[in-house]
């Protein structure tokens, strides 16, 4: 058995004893005696209870607000020059990273492998917990190694305790790759931080049930991974304001989203919106650049090109061409 680690990483073949110690000094896990009859009060009062501690959760974040700013900027810099951004967690965490990553190619036309969201037991841990799966950080690696991470890569792990060893591994393995790394936590002085090159902790204090960090701490990593996945792409021009331009139209809501989107930025008849569309086979970036830029469908499309995907930049562009 080895002692435990620095900065309160978890002990290989860690002792029931030592883990429990562990545990007990985290504020994720700590016991809110306060609350200790709160199944004896009507619905509504545990509803009113529940409701404000949740609404501590933002308050939390905004503390963290320059850290998470540092890791999207740094984020976005690799991105910019193809890197991935990739989520590695266990439980609630990891399920929160898959859902941020399988947002990102409906809401900004990505390629289902620029955002990754890698969960500790595969994707059938999304609905039946995999015993163990959280505990090895030979496993975080080796799910690395399987989508081939690079230097130009962002590998987020994500754990509310920031000891779980996948999370944990997934960072250190990232690093030793090159990749950037970011640590997001609900515990202060965490391991995850500690092996991270950004360092997020959301300290959003002891749960309404102890030690169930699907509550404020869930609550407060999805805001965080908000964050990053929207902020990244705002950054990578996949809006023009805060208009979402390079939605994919892959159903009817999103083909009706797609048409209001080109009348919101270009105050343009229907007429001219369905021709756009058609000219640009449904992109809205483009027919949105050919109303407002003058320009046809090809030399939009060259445009963006040019202006890697920035539409304010394609336009300025476009209004500095010779004219006829």
């Amino acid at each position: 058995m080895t002692s435990q680690h620095p900065h309160g990483r978890p002990a290989q073949h860690a002792s029931y004893g030592e883990l429990r110690a562990e545990l007990d000094s985290l504020t994720t896990e700590a016991f809110r005696a306060d609350l200790a009859e709160i199944d004896r009060l009507p619905t509504l009062d545990i509803a009113r209870i529940m409701n404000g501690e949740d609404a501590t959760v933002p308050a939390a974040v905004a503390a963290q607000l320059p850290r998470i700013a540092a890791a999207i900027d740094a984020t976005a810099e690799r991105a910019a020059r193809g890197g991935r951004l990739v989520y590695a967690g266990a439980g609630t965490a990891g399920r929160l990273g898959v859902l941020d990553a399988s947002e990102c190619p409906p809401t900004f036309n990505t390629d289902p492998g620029e955002v990754v969201g890698l969960i500790a037991g595969g994707h059938g841990a999304l609905v039946t917990s995999v015993e163990g799966a959280e505990d090895s950080e030979e496993l975080a690696a080796a799910d690395l190694d399987a989508i081939k991470l690079t230097a130009d890569d962002t590998v987020v792990g994500v754990s509310a305790s920031g000891r779980t060893p996948y999370a944990v591994g997934a960072v250190e393995h990232a690093r030793a790759v090159g990749a950037l790394t970011i640590g997001l936590s609900c515990n202060a002085d965490s391991a995850l931080a500690a092996a991270a090159d950004h360092g997020i902790e959301v300290v959003v204090g002891p749960e309404l049930i102890t030690g169930s960090t699907r509550l404020k701490a869930g609550t407060a990593q999805k805001l965080v991974l908000n964050m990053i996945s929207t902020i990244t792409m705002i950054r990578l021009g996949k809006t023009y304001g805060n208009l979402m331009v390079d939605v994919r139209a892959s159903n009817d809501k999103l083909r009706a989203r797609s048409r209001r989107i080109v009348a919101l930025a270009t105050g343009a008849s229907e007429a001219e919106i369905e021709a756009a569309l058609a000219d640009t086979e449904g992109e809205v970036k483009n027919a949105i650049l050919t109303i407002l830029g003058g320009v046809d469908a090809p030399t939009a499309a060259a445009l963006l090109t040019d202006a890697k995907g920035h539409l304010r930049e394609a336009l300025r562009s476009a209004a500095d061409r010779p004219t006829a």
